[in-house]
């Protein structure tokens, strides 16, 4: 559903972070330096910004819209990531620029090295046919082409609202499955054929009148 933000996201970073060098390179000189060091680099991200909303194009059309309070990159993590840690909001448009798909979260995290999202918190995701998912946690595999979760799911539909464990989906979010499910179903509209003693009586009312 967000194609193609994990390359604008990868061409960011290589671009802040050749700034970056750049700058360090220029303010280095032969003079030490007496001031005490403020951290461990393994542990400082080498990206940090906050207030981002931008728009994401795919293939010169503007299909995506991004908002995060923060969003740290943390190049010397084992394994390394993005965090997201005050949420993650992103919509999906059409060709005519509406609202098509969302997702929402109170904390993301994104493996770059798997490919693998992990949103937590109050996990939030409409697809294109207009289901809500609900959840606390889900994992979405760009690998594997998979969108899957352990915990407790709810499913909003049109047609059907379900709930279970152990959800797993395309990436769409179109065609899923979810274990120990439970929901309503819209049954079909049918004529209920009278009781037997209604028909009796008739029967009978009717012999009645051709006996007069």
């Amino acid at each position: 559903m967000i194609k193609g933000l994990t390359k604008c996201f990868s061409i960011t970073v290589v671009l802040v972070t050749a700034v970056m060098l750049f700058f360090l390179q220029a303010c280095q000189s032969d003079e030490v330096s007496d001031a005490p060091q403020i951290g461990i680099r393994d542990s400082l991200p080498v990206l940090k910004t906050v207030g981002v909303s931008t728009l994401i194009s795919d293939s010169g059309v503007i299909r995506y819209k991004m908002i995060a309070e923060e969003w740290f990159v943390y190049d010397k993590k084992t394994p390394t990531y993005w965090s997201f840690e005050k949420g993650l909001f992103i919509e999906k448009f059409d060709e005519a620029y509406h609202v098509e798909a969302f997702i929402s979260c109170d904390t993301a995290y994104y493996y770059d090295q798997k490919r693998l999202w992990e949103l937590r918190g109050r996990v939030f995701v409409k697809n294109q046919k207009g289901e809500t998912f609900k959840t606390s946690l889900l994992f979405w595999d760009q690998a594997a082409h998979r969108i899957y979760s352990d915990q407790y799911m709810e499913i909003d539909g049109e047609e059907q609202d379900l709930s279970g464990y152990n959800f797993s989906s395309n990436e769409q979010m179109t065609d899923y499955i979810i274990h120990s499910s439970k929901g309503a179903f819209p049954l079909e509209e049918k004529e209920i054929a009278p009781p037997v003693e209604e028909i009796l009586e008739e029967d009978v009312d009717t012999i009645k009148d051709n006996t007069h």
